[in-house]
């Protein structure tokens, strides 16, 4: 099992466009492989004293955070979708229909070492 992590700034009252895209990008990643994805909507992200979700992100006035992982089979999996993925004419979106800031969203593979409720 692989792990791709998310954390995005999303603007509070875009959180219906947010669920959309959320959907729209789930049906593509598991045409490429994805077995599971889970966006989540910040119900309880406290402040911290060094850091946290929203400084990680440089959060702005009115964004919310997105929690967001997507399961892949394995690494090797998710490279070699990721690299047809890049040449699938559906990623050409313009960002202006992205409903988030990209440019600050944190991303990051992992691979599992502990799991609890799967194979």
């Amino acid at each position: 099992m692989y792990v791709c992590g998310l954390v995005i700034p999303v603007p509070e009252e875009r959180m219906e466009d947010y669920r959309r895209w959320a959907e729209r990008s789930a049906a593509f990643f598991k045409e490429y492989g994805c077995l599971e994805t889970v966006d989540a909507w910040e119900d309880n992200v406290p402040s911290g004293k060094q850091t946290d979700f929203r400084r990680a992100v440089a959060a702005q006035e009115g964004e919310r955070i997105v929690f967001c992982w997507q399961i892949w089979p394995d690494k090797a999996t998710l490279d070699a979708a990721e690299a047809r993925m890049h040449g699938d004419p559906r990623m050409d979106v313009a960002p202006e229909d992205i409903p988030f800031d990209a440019r600050r969203l944190i991303l990051g593979g992992f691979q599992a070492i502990v799991t609890m409720g799967r194979e």
